[in-house]
């Protein structure tokens, strides 16, 4: 019964990542690359002199994954979540800045796989904080704002099951 539901799982995450644009997809795929570096970014990804200085920008709005990744607060506490929440804020202002990821469902597939499952109760909160900033063009943060769901803002609970999806690059055959 637990492979199956495991595999349940795991198709379920596939259909979600398969429900975003190409453009989020392409994104998540190479933010996970640079986030736990799976692969050279810039040889798999870099197409344009710009790319290029994305990735690189990528790399060094990342190197605070680690932390986050070893500081996750526990929710019943205050004391540690201002360091948390403002490293993961900058992070995802990062990410949403960048015009790729276009609602909540694609950031929190990305952020949990980027930081953990244990992240997730924080996830809308970092969402909110990063589409409000003034960074973000006014017209995306209607649009990212009005992504979050009235339920996954005011959940009452949330899953600590790791995700078992983890897309990767796919190399085309040249025709």
């Amino acid at each position: 019964m637990a492979v199956t539901n495991a595999a349940s799982m795991t198709i379920s995450e596939m259909r979600e990542f398969a429900s975003f644009t190409p453009a989020e997809q392409r994104y998540i795929r190479r933010s996970l690359d640079i986030g736990l570096g799976r692969q050279d970014a810039f040889k798999l990804w870099a197409r344009t002199a710009d790319e290029n200085a994305a990735i690189r920008s990528q790399y060094v709005a990342y190197q605070d994954l680690k932390v986050l990744r070893a500081s996750i607060p526990d929710e019943t506490g205050f004391e540690v979540v201002e360091g948390f929440i403002g490293k993961l804020t900058r992070v995802a202002a990062f990410d949403l800045a960048q015009d790729r990821i276009e609602s909540f469902s694609a950031f929190r597939f990305l952020y949990e796989r980027l930081i953990g499952a244990d992240a997730r109760p924080w996830l809308p909160s970092a969402f909110c904080a990063a589409s409000a900033l003034p960074q973000i063009k006014p017209s995306r943060r209607k649009v990212l704002l009005q992504s979050l769901s009235e339920a996954a803002a005011t959940a009452p609970g949330w899953s600590d099951r790791a995700p078992s999806f983890y897309p990767e690059y796919i190399e085309r055959e040249a025709a």
